[in-house]
């Protein structure tokens, strides 16, 4: 019943992220945090224990992920970083493509079971598909959820974030330069905890 629901979140995510996103903002405002709606289910927990979601497709996206991560574990997070902690490349040579699928899977879905919160970077034409399932997970099981966004293509085109990933998130940093974002971080965190 359980893996049901988690796969009926994360279709929904998915859904929600191919709505058109027209219809999700009206354009930047300089504003540095999205407001975001109340939540459906209210987290629980006040774990430090962190699953970072987000892309690791080039070498910039990890740095910046390496550098967002560093933030959080200054803090004294303890951050799961899939590029990081994740499966080492040796262990998915000359498995077939079902059995990658279900290795990934079943050790980032279990990481973010084991998270009490989730920390997801929203940059991209899109987010991360993903890491949008790994929000749908997160969010369906309580997890604290944050989120930050750097990129500007989304607000060129006068658009935001879509309400189904926003609304998942406690918090949104936004900042269009990287060093001021993870200043705002830093900040935020010298007075609150995640």
């Amino acid at each position: 019943m359980k893996k049901r629901f988690v796969r009926i979140c994360a279709i929904l995510l998915c859904a929600a992220m191919l709505w058109p996103l027209s219809a999700c903002g009206s354009g930047s405002s300089g504003e540095t945090e999205i407001p975001v709606s109340e939540k459906a289910v209210e987290p629980v927990g006040r774990g430090k224990r962190v699953y970072f979601a987000g892309p690791m497709f080039n070498q910039a996206e990890k740095d910046f992920n390496e550098e967002i991560v560093s933030v959080l574990e200054e803090y004294g997070y303890e951050v799961f970083l899939p590029q990081r902690d994740g499966i080492e490349a040796a262990q998915l040579e000359g498995k077939s493509e079902e059995e990658l699928i279900k290795m990934i899977f079943d050790l980032d879905s279990d990481e973010v079971k084991k998270a009490d919160i989730l920390f997801m970077n929203l940059d991209g034409r899109v987010p991360d598909e993903g890491a949008c399932v790994e929000l749908g997970i997160a969010f369906g099981l309580g997890k604290r959820c944050y989120g930050f966004k750097t990129d500007t293509r989304s607000v060129e085109l006068g658009l935001d974030l879509n309400p189904m990933i926003s609304g998942c998130m406690i918090k949104i940093f936004k900042n269009y330069d990287g060093e001021q974002l993870l200043k705002e971080i830093k900040e935020y965190l010298s007075e609150n905890e995640l």
